[in-house]
């Protein structure tokens, strides 16, 4: 059965950092591409990273770029996503989830294969 799990819930101050996690199980971890995606009460889902293990290869919105970077560590099936420069409008619900894709410089989902989301509260 195929298992998603975040941690790093946490409430911020704007400028600081936080790291969240998410450990997979259920599948061969280095066959597929692991990504994050945040929502905010009321919005739409955002796409917010996207990695693959078996190459290396990462991308990131343009609302994160330069501020958060996404790493995996193959051992132990976890992929990381680090928060640096936390602002208000990262307050959201992160997920990750299985397989992302990006397609013209968009980050979505193929596989509906989610994990249970964790709080990220960044306040001023």
């Amino acid at each position: 059965e195929v298992q998603l799990v975040e941690s790093g819930r946490g409430l911020v101050q704007a400028g600081g950092s936080l790291r969240l996690s998410c450990a997979a199980s259920g599948f061969t971890f280095d066959d597929y591409a692991i990504g994050w995606f945040r929502q905010a009460p009321g919005k739409e889902r955002e796409g917010v990273s996207c990695t693959s293990s078996s190459d290396g290869s990462t991308y990131y919105a343009d609302s994160v770029k330069g501020r958060f970077t996404i790493s995996s560590d193959n051992a132990k099936n976890t992929v990381y996503l680090q928060m640096n420069s936390l602002k208000s409008e990262d307050t959201a619900v992160y997920y990750c989830a299985a397989e992302c894709t990006v397609v013209a410089g968009i980050i979505d989902s193929s596989h509906d294969y989610w994990g249970q989301g964790t709080q990220v509260t960044v306040s001023s």
